[in-house]
């Protein structure tokens, strides 16, 4: 929404939602509709004020309000991996997307996608979004690009620089059971000077993570959901950070920590391979040697790990939410001139 509010066009915005978002400063074009209704009526709701109000609607957070909606609609795919098993997805968002999706594919007059991979996972599955389908790379959020007084004061509560981090929600698709098997075959002296830092909420399946991560005691730290002023110090104070995770949308937390100057090893499938681009140390995700060699390869050496960080630096430069915002306008625009 701010990307979409620094653009200098005559478009207007009706904001559905439950809440109002109060950190966005929004000028005229855009008003908050706010609905209080649970799902599945607030979709219902929403698509028919839409259908009154709107000239196309842009679908950010579910599939379903497609189903309701005269006016041509452009629903955002952020990945498929409910509909890969051996992602062990959410039980309950597996069955929505998978009821929901096919019917919002076969109404909708436009598609936005965060990635080429996700783009392409969704095409092979229903092969009439392929033309439909505009991809839309994410961006880093103004809060981790510049450092601030929030910053400073969370400084004193974290770990001393040195560490070796990983963020994300706690759940399978995350792998940290094998990145702490690959840590575990770090030289002890190594271990103990770069202990691991774990960052993100509790998901589903936790059990094998955090048995995993007990298993390391006072050389793991989990830290759970941390502001983003924290989570800006974290990237910067890393010796390496670590994201091995079996698929993935986009992969948002390698461009936040590329953005910072992390030296990042991160998995060479899925879209992470768009992210990283020649800035990252890949690695094969279901092999534990495979991770273990690039931590090692990176802590024994700072030469390396300052060389990886200039260049993650300028490859993050080339993602912003400007483009996003440019390329779901786009999307939206043409949807409303064939609808």
């Amino acid at each position: 929404m701010r990307a979409l509010a620094a653009r200098k066009d005559d478009h207007r915005y009706i904001l559905y939602a439950r809440t109002a978002w109060p950190e966005a400063t929004l000028d005229d074009r855009f008003r908050w509709q706010l609905i209080a209704a649970n799902d599945p009526w607030w979709h219902l709701q929403t698509a028919r004020r839409a259908n009154r109000e709107c000239d196309v609607f842009l679908s950010s957070n579910s599939y379903l309000t497609v189903w309701f909606l005269r006016i041509p609609a452009v629903p955002v795919v952020y990945d498929m991996t409910t509909f890969e098993a051996t992602m062990r997805p959410n039980r309950r968002s597996t069955v929505i997307e998978r009821l929901t999706l096919g019917l919002a594919v076969r109404r909708s007059g436009a598609i936005v996608a965060i990635s080429r991979a996700t783009a392409d996972a969704l095409a092979e599955r229903y092969p009439r979004a392929r033309s439909l389908t505009t991809v839309a790379p994410l961006g880093v959020s103004p809060a981790l690009e510049a450092r601030t007084s929030a910053e400073e004061e969370v400084e004193g509560e974290l770990p001393a620089a040195g560490f070796v981090l990983a963020v994300g929600t706690l759940e399978p698709r995350k792998n940290l059971p094998r990145l702490v098997e690959a840590y575990l075959r770090l030289p002890a002296p190594m271990q103990a000077e770069h202990p691991l830092v774990v960052v993100g909420a509790l998901g589903w399946e936790t059990g094998a993570t955090l048995d995993a991560l007990r298993s390391l005691g006072e050389r793991a730290r989990r830290l759970g959901y941390v502001s983003d002023a924290a989570l800006a110090e974290l990237y910067r104070r890393c010796a390496v950070f670590c994201y091995p995770s079996l698929g993935e949308g986009f992969g948002l937390p390698v461009l936040e920590a590329m953005s910072l100057g992390a030296a990042v090893v991160t998995s060479d499938i899925s879209s992470l391979p768009e992210v990283g681009g020649d800035a990252v140390e890949y690695v094969d995700p279901f092999d534990v040697s495979s991770i273990a060699a690039a931590l090692r390869g990176l802590l024994e050496s700072p030469a390396r790990r300052a060389e990886l960080g200039g260049q993650a630096r300028r490859r993050a430069g080339e993602f912003s939410w400007e483009r996003t915002a440019e390329s779901t306008v786009e999307a939206l625009e043409r949807a409303a001139r064939h609808g």
